[in-house]
């Protein structure tokens, strides 16, 4: 039978956030999967809930987070809280990737020790949150392996310095929130954050020194990060497998709120090649 375990982290950043688990509760040790969702995303979209399932029936245990900034308050179920998202950037977001992977490998109190294997740890990541777990796999060893879902390949957005002085005079731009019309704001921090942490945050050097087993998933229909970003990513890192889903959005079928009862073809053929991946990848270890 699926267990279920809700609890919170503090982030060094001052806000609490929600994580979610899922496993089957057998008495077998499992590798632990670690889901990082994207810009505006969080871990009740769409069909998260599902894909939870389907790994934790498949032998992990699987968590998803949302991260502390954003824009979902540790109670809460969608975006609401503007100023927490406005004040999110990169190295926030990989900080609290750490203070998750540091509670799992400490034992948390909420999952028994025997139903899981903390030296596997998987990271798994959408959109941004692909870059992202690249980013934290190159600076964290605990990390087994990779995986990522039309991920980007940097996180420079190529502004122009005109856009880019009015942002820096405003201290603000807003980001329009297709789904429920809501004006997102953007504070200029997250522009100092990147120029101050360029090393750290540069994907593809991050995904170049990688040695872990690494899986570049995308659809070739993405209409948010092209798929050309895949390919440039496999370019920086030959060893990492590129599997590209010819009909898969970039959301790979979902949409929030999400009704359906089972995963979208394109996400169910994702999580079924990051399990074969992520399974050939504990066998080849052991």
């Amino acid at each position: 039978m699926l267990q279920r375990a809700d609890f919170l982290l503090s982030s060094p950043h001052g806000r609490d956030f929600a994580v979610d688990a899922r496993w089957l509760q057998d008495g077998n040790a499992k590798p632990v999967v670690v889901f990082v969702h994207g810009f505006k995303g969080f871990k009740d979209w769409g069909h998260f809930d599902l894909l939870a399932d389907f790994f934790a029936q498949h032998g992990f245990v699987f968590l998803k987070l949302n991260l502390s900034h954003n824009g979902v308050e540790p109670d809460g179920k969608d975006l609401s809280n503007m100023e927490a998202f406005g004040n999110n950037n990169f190295c926030i977001e990989l900080d609290d990737v750490k203070t998750l992977l540091d509670y799992v490998q400490a034992g948390p109190k909420e999952i028994q020790a025997e139903e899981m294997e903390v030296n596997y740890l998987f990271l798994v990541g959408h959109s941004r949150g692909g870059g992202l777990v690249l980013l934290k796999a190159a600076e964290d060893e605990r990390v087994s392996g990779v995986a990522t879902w039309s991920a980007i390949s940097d996180i420079d957005q190529r502004w122009s310095t005109e856009f880019m002085e009015k942002w820096k005079r405003d201290g603000v731009q807003y980001v329009l929130n297709g789904r429920t019309g809501r004006q997102m704001p953007l504070y200029y921090q997250l522009v100092e954050n990147c120029q101050a942490n360029k090393k750290r945050l540069d994907i593809a050097k991050a995904t170049e020194r990688l040695q872990v087993p690494v899986l570049i998933i995308h659809g070739e229909r993405d209409e948010t990060v092209p798929v050309q970003m895949a390919h440039d990513l496999h370019a920086c890192n030959p060893y990492a497998e590129l599997y590209l889903i010819p009909e898969a959005n970039h959301s790979f079928g979902g949409s929030h709120p999400f009704t359906g009862t089972a995963l979208p073809a394109a996400a169910r053929e994702a999580a079924q090649k990051t399990n074969t991946f992520f399974q050939n990848a504990v066998e080849h270890h052991s």
